[in-house]
């Protein structure tokens, strides 16, 4: 007996000894200026969409609740951002307004379609309740946009200049309907 409970012994597997350090976190406000880096941020997203909608609402091109689709913002910085989440803003705060209506983007068109015909064409569902293909409204307008950016660096300083360039196009016509401009400078000095 004591032999055995001797091999249990040094058969034994040690779980490792998981540490964490002692971090505080805490939640602030997600309105509030961020300045950790010069590189594009939150604050500088919240800038350009708000910016963006309070002069795209203020033209009245809105009249009767036209449909808008949102194109794409070409990123032509040297930095990675996600321009998708600059264009959920303003299409979030546009359709909270109550003046326009979106339909998919081109990006989000392919899951309409696959549910479109995986409703019509499986033959699991009442013909009666499925939603009937052509029956989408086409949108009037088209939002397209891009972010560039000029970087300028010497030995103490570093600049970067953001500009955000929005348009509205007319999508029957062709025509630029709006369009403006948003700015942001941030310097960092060592």
């Amino acid at each position: 007996m004591v032999m055995l409970t001797a091999g249990c012994e040094t058969n034994k597997v040690s779980s490792p000894v998981v540490r964490f350090d002692r971090q505080t976190t805490n939640y602030g406000d997600a309105k509030a200026v961020e300045l950790v880096t010069n590189e594009f941020g939150s604050s500088d997203l919240q800038m350009i969409a708000e910016k963006m909608t309070g002069s795209l609402l203020e033209t009245g091109i809105f009249q009767g609740r036209p449909t808008v689709t949102i194109s794409t913002v070409k990123n032509k910085t040297s930095e990675y951002i996600d321009t998708t989440n600059v264009m959920n803003s303003i299409q979030t705060a546009l359709v909270k307004s109550g003046k326009v209506r979106f339909t998919r983007s081109i990006q989000e068109m392919q899951a309409g379609v696959d549910e479109l015909t995986r409703q019509n064409q499986s033959g699991l569902y009442k013909q009666s309740s499925t939603a009937k293909v052509g029956k989408m409204t086409a949108a009037k307008f088209s939002v397209e946009g891009e972010l560039t950016s000029i970087v300028k660096q010497s030995a103490t300083t570093k600049d970067v200049f953001y500009k955000f360039t929005l348009k509205l196009f007319d999508v029957e016509e062709g025509t630029v309907e709006w369009q403006d401009e948003k700015e942001i400078r941030k310097t960092t000095k060592r």
